[in-house]
């Protein structure tokens, strides 16, 4: 059964409130906002039918009071009041009550308020569940397509099987241990952290448009190969930019693009393709460049063996303020434990 808080300084309109109410309610009866308030800290009402016009504390600065705590803010309130000008039906609108109900009342017309504003709540929350549930679904879904444009990429690439998932997993680690020590964390904390991460498997989609002969090559690349390589970030910003004009974009679309857009530009300018230096590189880019380059290092290529784990570190901290965010670097080396623990376990 519904509970309703009926709350008034006069017994005697207490009295009618629950005579008209307690067949189809349970009513708790209240003298006074501050018992309401009492009683709240046990007991959260569907609704508040409540006096404006109390002693100590009025109507209009109780519910001000309920709107300003996040466990009462959402409990529909109604006024009931004896006056029943427009200022004070205004006002009550503007505070966020649901509805403003004249005394004496009519039990008929009380009644149908209240099951009203009880049936839009429940409305409301049935709306929102089936939205949060479909909501999900999509996110299932596109982190399943992603997945699988992110897979028939790394499937062309035969040189560099598993990055993709071995990325991500060493991306998390550095996320992780960045806002533990506060790096960056003021940026971090606007993260919606796993569509980060997820959306990070597209930072190579640009490949798709190179040649197999070139992506596949067993040895060393000429330059020309090299440079032609190069252009997979800007076609991979091309892709992501299609993406978002054909399903008006998004912050996951807006993520991967950042990832695939600066993943390979230099904290010393020296990178490519837009040659930005420092904090001018978005912070996705500067993140993934650490993860891509020691992937590339510990991982065996047809070209090259697998580089010890220490090697791996050694080179990437040599790196220090030239490839990389010294920051970042620094983070990553306090950790690289975890990364060493990612390359036995990928």
């Amino acid at each position: 059964m519904k509970i309703i808080f009926v709350v008034d300084d006069s017994a005697v309109n207490l009295t009618k409130a629950k005579q008209a109410l307690e067949s189809h309610y349970r009513v708790l009866t209240l003298l006074s906002a501050a018992k309401m308030f009492v009683l709240l800290e046990k007991v959260t009402p569907d609704l508040i039918l409540m006096d404006i016009e109390m002693p100590e504390m009025d109507g209009f600065a109780a519910l001000q009071k309920l709107r300003e705590n996040k466990r009462t803010e959402h409990i529909p309130v109604m006024f009931l009041t004896a006056f029943g000008d427009e200022d004070r039906e205004v006002r009550s609108l503007e505070l966020g009550a649901v509805d403003f109900v004249t005394k004496p009342f009519s039990t008929p017309v009380l009644l149908n308020r209240i099951s009203r504003h009880l049936h839009i709540e429940e409305l409301i929350l049935e709306q929102t569940i089936l939205l949060r549930q479909r909501t999900q679904q999509l996110e299932q879904l596109n982190t399943s397509i992603i997945s699988i444009i992110a897979e028939l990429v790394e499937d062309r690439d035969k040189l560099t099987g598993g990055h993709i998932e071995r990325s991500a997993k060493y991306l998390k680690m550095l996320i992780d241990a960045m806002l533990e020590r506060g790096i960056y964390a003021e940026e971090l904390q606007d993260w919606d952290k796993d569509m980060v991460i997820a959306s990070s498997k597209l930072h190579d989609v640009g490949k798709i448009t190179i040649s197999d002969l070139i992506l596949n090559k067993p040895g060393k690349l000429t330059q020309e190969e090299y440079e032609q390589i190069k252009t997979h970030v800007t076609a991979g910003e091309g892709i992501i930019d299609n993406m978002i004009m054909q399903t008006s974009g998004g912050v996951f679309l807006y993520y991967a693009k950042l990832f695939v857009g600066y993943h390979h530009e230099h904290w010393d300018g020296s990178g490519y393709p837009h040659k930005l230096k420092g904090t001018e590189i978005p912070l996705q880019g500067r993140i993934l460049a650490i993860v891509d380059v020691y992937d590339a290092l510990v991982s065996e290529r047809v070209y090259k063996p697998a580089f010890p784990h220490e090697e791996a570190v050694r080179i990437i901290m040599s790196e220090k303020g030239k490839s990389f965010d010294p920051k970042i670097t620094d983070v990553f080396y306090e950790i690289q434990d975890q990364f060493r623990s990612g390359v036995k376990n990928p």
